[in-house]
């Protein structure tokens, strides 16, 4: 689960990625982890970044499934705003590379201020997506805004999980951190939907408060609240896994999770994680090829379980 793709609009894909976040090193940093160039993207099209990740899995041992995010944009007045948006993935464009390859699932992205918002969503369940993506930092998403009761209504009743981004963001150019306070989730929880907390709220702070606490009473006031460990075997956010699998009552409800391709940047390394998993493990973990099976391979070293993996596809309802 948690796998992101951001593509330059070749071959009809519909994306975009601004001048700006172009201009970035982070661009670069995300292009080389995914293993493609500017020239490969504009010789091939778009679509060659399903074949790679596909591809990828095909040879992994332990994963047989990716869930390819969406991701919407930024909405005024019932509209995409593209002068306000950095990133740009179209659902159909991932629901067109899902259906091609058999290793992939569709994860649907709708900001609920499209004016269309509801029909998109019976549009993304019908081609199969089985999840829905907020980044609401980035998407300028307020969870709790009341007017969004109808939309997650529509959630609860199409049975699609959301999963949205919880905590800080640092992948793009600009954020608006308050949107990801995880207190805000209360407003889709209490009517019904599936939601799965992204990266545990592993950082920042909100109100003097580190996000993760402020997550973490949710739990138990919540059954339906779920939280995926992507990213949590990277750099900037030491520590935070142990922390989870620690509490009795967040472990049963933590799914995998990988955020692609940033587990693939030097931002992940089993020599982070020494002091959890010793140097014969990290060495051990170190030598495996496949990306896939080292990112689970770290995380079952740090402890993670088995039933965190097979509790992701039945939380999703794929296989």
């Amino acid at each position: 689960m948690h796998c992101h793709v951001a593509c330059l609009g070749e071959g009809g894909s519909g994306c975009f990625i601004s001048r700006k976040m172009r201009r970035s090193l982070k661009y670069r940093v995300y292009l080389r982890a995914m293993g493609l160039t500017e020239r490969e993207l504009t010789a091939s099209g778009d679509a060659i970044v399903f074949e790679r990740l596909a591809g990828s899995i095909a040879d992994s041992k332990r994963v047989s499934k990716a869930v390819v995010l969406a991701l919407d944009g930024v909405v005024t007045d019932g509209e995409l705003d593209r002068e306000k948006t950095e990133v740009y993935v179209p659902d159909a464009f991932v629901a067109r590379g899902a259906a091609e390859h058999k290793e992939l699932l569709f994860g649907a992205s709708v900001n609920p201020y499209r004016k269309d918002a509801l029909e998109r969503l019976v549009w993304a369940k019908k081609h199969g997506a089985v999840l829905v993506k907020w980044i609401p930092s980035i998407m300028e998403i307020d969870p709790a805004d009341p007017r969004l009761a109808s939309f997650y209504r529509k959630l609860a009743e199409l049975k699609l999980p959301l999963l949205t981004h919880t905590g800080s963001e640092s992948s793009f150019t600009r954020s608006r951190d308050e949107l990801g306070d995880p207190l805000r989730l209360r407003l889709p929880l209490s009517l019904g939907v599936t939601v799965i907390a992204a990266h545990i709220a592993a950082s920042g702070e909100t109100d003097g408060q580190p996000n993760f606490e402020r997550l973490r009473p949710l739990f138990a006031e919540y059954p339906k609240l779920y939280a995926d460990i992507s990213s949590l075997t990277q750099i900037n956010h030491l520590g935070y896994l142990v922390k989870a699998l620690k509490d009795p009552l967040i472990e049963t409800r933590l799914l995998y999770g990988s955020d692609w391709p940033l587990q693939f940047s030097p931002l992940v390394s089993p020599w982070y994680q020494l002091r959890h998993i010793g140097p014969r493990r990290a060495v051990s973990v170190g030598r495996i090829r496949n990306r896939w099976d080292k990112d689970v391979a770290l995380k079952e070293a740090m402890g993670v379980r088995e039933d965190v993996f097979a509790r992701t596809a039945a939380v999703l309802k794929a296989d």
